[in-house]
Parts: C-alpha cells; sequence; structure tokens
C-alpha cells in the first residue's frame, strides 16, 4: 500500500505520507519516511484541550478530505483515521498528512475485521456489516473535525457497548 501510495504521487503533493525507502535489519521491516512533526492530538493537547478556531479547522478538513479523495482514487481505506495518525509537516504551520497505513486494505481486499480506534470506529463496524467503504473513513473525519473544535471525542466510549450508546443518544438508533 506505501508504494502504491508512493508510485501514485510522484511530485508529492498529496496529503499522505510518502515511502522513501525500506529495508531489513535483523529480520525487521524498516520504512524510511520523511520527518514531521507532532501529530493532532499532540497539537489539541499543547493547547490544552480548548478546541480551535474555525479558520485552522477549515484549513485541516481541506486537506484532510483531500487526501480521502486521493484514497478513495486509489481504492484505499485508512481503517484507523485519528488525530494521531495525521501529522502536522511543521509544528507552526498548519500543512498535515495523513500516516500510519498498518491497518488499510484496498477497497476490494478487505482483510480485518476488528479495525478503527474505538472513538472513531463507525457505526457499521461496531455492528459489524461488511464489507465496509471509505465511508467509515468519512465517519472518522466527522469526528475528528468535531474534536477540533471542541477539543475533546465526540463519542468517548469505554467499550463497543458504551460507544453505540454515545451514537445513539447523539445520532439516534442507526437503520
Amino acid at each position: 500500500m506505501l508504494l502504491l501510495l508512493k508510485e501514485s504521487d510522484p511530485d508529492n503533493v498529496e496529503r499522505v505520507v510518502k515511502l522513501r525507502d525500506y529495508f531489513v535489519f535483523r529480520n525487521h521491516l524498516c520504512c524510511v519516511f520523511d520527518l514531521y512533526s507532532i501529530n493532532l492530538y499532540e497539537f489539541i493537547k499543547m493547547y490544552n484541550y480548548q478546541g480551535f478556531e474555525y479558520g485552522l479547522i477549515r484549513r485541516f478538513a481541506i486537506q484532510l478530505l483531500s487526501a480521502l479523495r486521493y484514497m478513495k482514487y486509489l481504492g484505499i481505506i485508512h481503517c484507523d483515521l485519528k488525530p494521531e495518525n495525521i501529522l502536522l509537516k511543521r509544528k507552526d504551520k498548519s500543512g498535515i498528512v495523513v500516516a500510519d497505513f498498518g491497518s488499510g486494505c484496498l477497497e476490494n481486499e478487505i482483510v480485518y475485521t476488528y479495525i478503527q480506534s474505538r472513538f472513531y470506529r463507525a457505526p457499521d463496524i461496531i455492528l459489524g456489516l461488511f464489507p465496509y467503504t471509505q465511508q467509515i473513513d468519512m465517519w472518522s473525519f466527522g469526528c475528528i473535525m468535531i474534536e477540533l473544535y471542541t477539543g475533546f471525542p465526540l463519542f468517548p466510549g469505554t467499550n463497543e457497548k458504551e460507544q453505540l450508546q454515545l451514537i445513539i443518544d447523539v445520532i439516534s438508533m442507526p437503520s
């Protein structure tokens, strides 16, 4: 998947990490990427969970939607979109990249059933509805946008049952 992302964007204009090189050392696969700054969770924490103003959230949203459009074009589902997997390019700028495709899959090669970090997990996944699509990444996107505004996760369930109940309380019973 990392090679697909790299080969499909030779000019490095899309908002996803690019594999620069890889090698095996002591039976471990080592991947080389550009060095980025902190992730969005650390950025939120750095500002004491106060949330951000609309202008900054809008800049993040546009870039994240651009990355999601690119992944959809390639048929990639990230499967773990969350603030920890979105990196600032530089600490003093609003440029971001999506990272950590370790749970990701191609839409026609769905492998995992237990995916997405709980606070950002789509109801489809909680309810075991398969096959899933890129729509689960859009669910995570929405949860992230609210968190950037409020400073706190929208659905902070301690387990899947509580997670689903929080979703039902806010949105209503899933169809």
